[in-house]
């Protein structure tokens, strides 16, 4: 059984990442994220990078910070990875029907567009026409 022994700053997750230092220190202050301290220097094990790479997954997704603590703290916790997966499953099933939801009302919105814009151009000719 291997273990690994890798480690990182903040600096380095914050560069891996792209994000910024306080974002590492404003998740690890919501208790998403847990370093080691030594000092006054804190240190990431590999448990705190895939956190944050699952934590900045799930922004992308869409999922607030609430849902994304309760996704990645159920797979150190019970029901484990099991429950874990079809949490996940529920909340991805959720966010789907809602963003399906939000296109129908874009497509909505932009056919809406579409018709009051091909009225204006319309009245515009007509009043062009008029002047000439």
């Amino acid at each position: 059984m291997s273990t690994d022994t890798s480690t990182w700053s903040i600096a380095d997750l914050a560069a891996e990442y792209d994000v910024t230092l306080r974002t590492i220190r404003f998740y690890e202050d919501r208790g998403l994220l847990t370093p080691e301290r030594r000092g006054t220097t804190r240190v990431y094990h590999p448990r705190d990078r895939v956190r944050l790479g699952l934590i900045l997954r799930g922004k992308r997704l869409g999922f607030s910070l609430d849902e994304i603590a309760t996704i990645v703290d159920m797979y150190d916790a019970e029901p484990g990875e099991e429950g874990q997966l079809v949490y996940l499953l529920d909340q991805i099933a959720v966010r789907r029907a809602d963003l399906e939801q939000r296109r129908r009302d874009l497509d909505e919105t932009l056919a809406d567009l579409a018709e009051v814009e091909a009225r204006c151009q319309a009245d515009l000719r007509k009043l062009q026409d008029r002047r000439r």
